[in-house]
């Protein structure tokens, strides 16, 4: 922690970057909190397990004293008059603050053995394996005896992989593919006790899995989401059971990642959202909690800093790899232009687009030079070529 606040501090333009791009991200952080949207806790350990940092941003808050944040905040605000990069009231209260006390262990309310999935993508796939692992039979519905096909070939790949590096042994391997069980028909669902959809990000294709999953799952049965983005209300809406949707957003790939935010919506009961904290923390994941509101905790938090490094650069400054090497010389996992590049930046850009339309901040507008990459196709390292290239 010592080696981020003295890189913090430092007098070099790599610290100066640093500052630029982490100040406003500290203080989205702590108007979150204020807002009461998640806790202390539950922000820092979406941040530290969502996106591999090494602090989350109260705790860094914490670490570098909120007079100093306030300090940096107001002369980055007298600079851009932009009023995100106006200190927030709450930094005053936070150092020293005490985090949250831990709050009872959650318990499965509803009865939870058998798991649907339904979708074939690497997202879906990678759910379907997290608890097949954990001991769940698991039936997972795809378009065509294809794409089911591929779904058991890409957990037997992984399974495989952890086979040859001592995780796991033959036995193990053939005893979670022994849970899981393909099909082409939603029919096959009527039985399970959670389904967790995992297919496109579009709202309309959505809404018309939901309406059939309820006509086709039994009573009591959780509908659940892994949407990055788009509104677990509109989705419950879609159903006669908007007491049990609820959103369990895992991260990619999703047997690797610990992260899961568990989020209800106005309708959500609380047996529902409690039951998927402690089925996450029964899978070996970390839950976090917070209600339905564009990007949740980690895009939220994320998405915004990624636009201002894009902005940073525009301002014709700093090269992208100087901001790279300046952002992991705070110990961050990659740099801004990298992790774009990862994630895709047609989705980067619909996330910052979802971002600005539920909150209207005009400093979350995406930068110039990340419409014209996605214009061009240049959507990272899916298509070779992004912000970096990749040939």
């Amino acid at each position: 922690m010592q080696e981020i606040v003295d890189r913090f501090n430092g007098p070099d333009r790599g610290a100066a970057i640093a500052r630029t791009l982490l100040l406003p991200y500290l203080n989205h952080a702590a108007t979150m909190f204020a807002s009461e949207y998640a806790t202390r806790d539950d922000i820092d350990a979406a941040m530290r397990f969502g996106c591999g940092y090494p602090i989350g941003p109260l705790a860094l808050i914490d670490a570098l004293g909120a007079d100093v944040v306030a300090s940096g905040l107001e002369k980055l605000y007298a600079e851009t008059n932009d009023p995100l990069h106006k200190p927030a009231p709450v930094l005053s209260e936070l150092t020293g603050a005490a985090a949250t006390a831990d709050a009872a262990e959650p318990q499965l309310r509803h009865e939870i053995d058998t798991v649907g999935v339904v979708g074939t993508g690497t997202m879906a796939a990678g759910i379907a394996e997290v608890f097949a692992k954990a001991g769940h039979d698991v039936v997972f519905v795809g378009r065509s005896d294809e794409k089911v096909d591929g779904v058991i070939a890409l957990i037997t790949k992984n399974l495989d992989k952890a086979v040859a590096k001592g995780k796991l042994d033959e036995g193990g391997k053939e005893a979670v593919l022994a849970r899981l069980s393909g099909a082409t028909s939603r029919e096959a669902l009527s039985d399970v006790d959670i389904v967790v959809e995992a297919i496109a990000e579009d709202m309309d294709i959505k809404l018309e899995l939901f309406t059939e999953l309820d006509g086709i799952l039994k009573p009591g049965a959780i509908l659940a989401t892994t949407t990055s983005s788009l509104s677990i209300s509109e989705l419950a809406a879609a159903t006669s059971r908007p007491s049990d949707v609820v959103g369990l957003h895992f991260f990619n790939p999703a047997p690797l990642m610990k992260l899961v935010e568990v989020v209800s919506a106005p309708t959500t009961s609380p047996e529902v959202a409690e039951t998927a904290k402690a089925l996450s923390t029964a899978v070996g994941k970390h839950p976090v909690s917070c209600t339905d509101r564009a990007g949740f905790i980690v895009n939220a938090l994320l998405f915004p800093y990624l636009n201002d490094a894009v902005k940073l650069h525009e301002a014709g400054d700093d090269s992208l790899e100087e901001i790279d090497t300046a952002m992991k010389e705070t110990n961050l996992p990659m740099g801004p232009f990298q992790l774009l590049d990862v994630v895709g930046n047609d989705v980067s850009l619909a996330i910052e687009e979802s971002l600005v339309g539920a909150f209207g901040h005009d400093g979350w507008k995406p930068a110039p030079t990340l419409v014209r990459l996605v214009e061009e196709g240049k959507l990272g390292r899916k298509t070779g070529e992004g912000f970096h290239s990749y040939r």
